[in-house]
C-alpha cells in the first residue's frame, strides 16, 4: 500500500468512525507516528502538530465526535458535500447522487450507517484510498478534483475553528496539511464550485 493511500485511510477512519470503536482508539495511539509514515513537505510543522496533540478522555472525545459528526444540535461543520454544495444546504442532494454514481462506475460501495450520505468527508477519503489502493489513479485524482476539493478547504476551515474539540480541530490542520500536499504534488486542478455553507 503507498504512503498516500495509508495516510488517506488513517484520516479518513479517524474521520469517519467514532472514538468508541477498538479500531479508531488503536489509532489514536498511532497519531504520533503520522510524520514518519508519509514524506511530508513540511516535516518539521506535521511533526509539532503530532507532538503536541490534545487528548481527552475516551468519554469527552466520543461526546465531540458525536456532536461535530452526527448531528447533536447546530452542526458548526457539517461533514457532508452536499450540504456545502446544494443552494438548501439539503443532505442527499444533486452533488450526492453524482457522487454515488461515480463511485458505482468503479465498483465501490458501502454499507453505510442509516442511510448516512457517501459525501461524509472520511466516508470520501476512505472511496479515494481504496481507489489508490486498487491501482487506479486517475479515478482518484477524479475523486479529488470533482467531489472532495471543491468543498473540503471550507469545511475543514470551519472545523479548525470549532470550538468543541480542540483534538478535531487539530485533525483538521493535518487533513488540510496532507490535502495541500497532495494537490500540489498531483497537480490537481479542482473543479470550482459555489458554497451555499
Amino acid at each position: 500500500m503507498s504512503a498516500h493511500a495509508v495516510m488517506t485511510r488513517i484520516l479518513g477512519a479517524l474521520f469517519y468512525y467514532s472514538p468508541e470503536r477498538s479500531e479508531t482508539r488503536e489509532l489514536l495511539q498511532c497519531l504520533p507516528t503520522l510524520p514518519s509514515l508519509y514524506s511530508w513537505q513540511d516535516p518539521e510543522r506535521i511533526t509539532a502538530l503530532c507532538e503536541e496533540w490534545p487528548q481527552p478522555d475516551e468519554e469527552a472525545l466520543i461526546w465531540q465526535f458525536s456532536t461535530l459528526f452526527e448531528g447533536q444540535g447546530e452542526m458548526v461543520a457539517p461533514p457532508w458535500g452536499s450540504v456545502y454544495l446544494e443552494r438548501d444546504n439539503l443532505l442527499m442532494g444533486e452533488s450526492t447522487a453524482m457522487y454515488r454514481a461515480f463511485l458505482q462506475r468503479h465498483g465501490i460501495a458501502f454499507d453505510g450507517k442509516d442511510n448516512e450520505p457517501e459525501d461524509q468527508f472520511g466516508l470520501m477519503l476512505l472511496a479515494w484510498s481504496a481507489l489508490l489502493e486498487r491501482g487506479n489513479p486517475n479515478a482518484a485524482a477524479t475523486l479529488l478534483e470533482v467531489h472532495l476539493l471543491p468543498w473540503a478547504h471550507r469545511y475543514l476551515e470551519l472545523l479548525k475553528r470549532n470550538e468543541i474539540s480542540p483534538f478535531y480541530a487539530r485533525l483538521a490542520r493535518v487533513a488540510t496539511l496532507f490535502l495541500n500536499d497532495v494537490q500540489q504534488r498531483k497537480a490537481l486542478r479542482p473543479e470550482t464550485r459555489r458554497l451555499f455553507f
